[in-house]
């Protein structure tokens, strides 16, 4: 866990799962997390929806369990500052100490956040507030049962192939907050809480060793520049996300252009990128090349997203070339966007994906396509088979496209939303 906090009253600690977990001690230790335990109810009650909401409480270790409220902001005018507390009253409670220290900005939906109520006063008449509180159930009490908040399971892999000298295939599964940043496992599964989580395959290209680079730069380009969303303006947010995508994207074809033309070995060089960032409770993506980003919906089926920015890739989107015709076309490999790679302007492809529980993700490289058709990605990862049920989903898509083909390097993540 990071700590956040650690004073002679109260050690804060946040949870890779986003929880804040407070633990009280000192001075009337007491008696201040059972003062806020009781204001936190009582707000939820009220369906007040800009301070934190208390998961979980032990009162032997005096320790409350809260939904992650944003972070703590640095300026505010008194007016606005007033305003805030003021607005807290309308929910009959009194903030025992109103000052900016105990106002976050909760980045997923822009709004301003009151935290910290162990001094805090309930407005309300006594019998009023323990009838309100006596409503509490089995099914809406704190409880971590029942509090669990959605989950994410992944897989990721990467072959050289059978005939290339080096893997110029990357990819990359991250989570981050305003507060921590942490590389995920090859395979794992977390609860998302308040965390960013990216998913991400980039294939490149040049000479010797200068596509392994460009997917390595590019790659490495995403955990410098997505983390800077949280400057995003409330005002339009999932407009701010996709345009921090086109940024991410014009900002590393920039330097793949510029580093290709420093030196003779990286002439042209560029890369390919696909990517998914789940932010905000929202999964929206950017892609760039012929890497792909799949939908396999709970229901069945598989359902291509990205477009293929090739010639050919233009050609089946028109009708012209159905999936065989498009496999066997000799020039399928001919990019026309790409970051770097000589092009002077780029218009990556963003959206978002639209994905319920038990839907699952698969992104891959072209070593991939090359030896699985969309069917076969299909049914290995629905119904791997008594051979491969120990394998991971991208261990699987990545084994059976190199012992089909295995002339490029090959590349999977599969993400199943949980």
């Amino acid at each position: 866990m990071l700590e956040a906090k650690n004073t002679a009253r109260a050690l804060v600690r946040i949870g890779y799962d986003g929880r804040v977990h407070k633990t009280f001690r000192g001075d009337k230790a007491q008696e201040r997390f059972t003062n806020e335990v009781r204001v936190l109810r009582y707000l939820e009650k009220r369906g007040c929806d800009f301070v934190p909401r208390l998961l979980d409480y032990n009162p032997e270790l005096l320790e409350i369990v809260t939904s992650n409220a944003g972070a703590r902001v640095d300026q505010m005018g008194d007016e606005k500052m007033k305003s805030l507390f003021d607005e807290l009253e309308t929910f009959g409670v009194r903030h025992g100490d109103p000052f900016l220290r105990n106002i976050t900005y909760r980045a997923k939906d822009g709004r301003f956040c009151i935290i910290d109520f162990e001094f805090a006063t309930i407005l309300d008449d006594e019998a009023n507030i323990e009838r309100l509180l006596a409503s509490d159930s089995p099914s809406t009490a704190a409880q971590p049962a029942v509090a669990m908040p959605s989950r994410l399971r992944w897989s990721g892999t990467t072959d050289i192939g059978r005939i290339r000298p080096n893997n110029e295939d990357v990819f990359l599964a991250i989570a981050f907050d305003m507060y921590d940043f942490s590389y995920l496992s090859k395979a794992g599964e977390s609860a998302v809480g308040d965390f960013d989580f990216v998913f991400a395959v980039s294939d490149g290209m040049g000479g010797e060793k200068a596509g392994e680079f460009a997917s390595r730069c590019t790659i490495d380009n995403i955990t410098r520049l997505l983390p800077r969303r949280f400057r995003i303006s409330p005002t339009h947010y999932a407009a701010g996300i996709k345009e921090c995508l086109v940024d991410l994207f014009r900002a590393i074809h920039s330097q793949l252009t510029v580093l290709g033309q420093s030196y003779a070995g990286g002439h042209n060089m560029g890369a390919t990128l696909s990517l998914v960032w789940r932010v905000g409770g929202t999964f929206y993506f950017g892609h760039i090349g012929d890497t792909r980003i799949y939908v396999l919906p709970k229901a069945g089926g598989i359902q291509q997203i990205s477009e293929d920015h090739t010639h050919v890739g233009w050609l089946r989107r028109k009708g012209e070339l159905n999936e065989r015709e498009a496999r066997c076309h000799p020039r399928k490999n001919v990019l026309a966007q790409a970051l770097g790679s000589g092009n002077q302007f780029i218009n990556p492809q963003v959206g978002e994906l639209k994905v319920e529980p038990g839907d699952r993700i698969v992104l891959c490289s072209d070593g991939v396509i090359e030896g699985l058709w969309d069917r076969g990605i299909d049914e290995l990862i629905r119904e791997p088979g008594d051979a491969m049920t120990d394998s991971t989903p991208a261990e699987r898509l990545v084994r059976t496209a190199v012992r089909e083909s295995g002339r490029d390097n090959a590349t999977a993540l599969v993400v199943e939303v949980l």
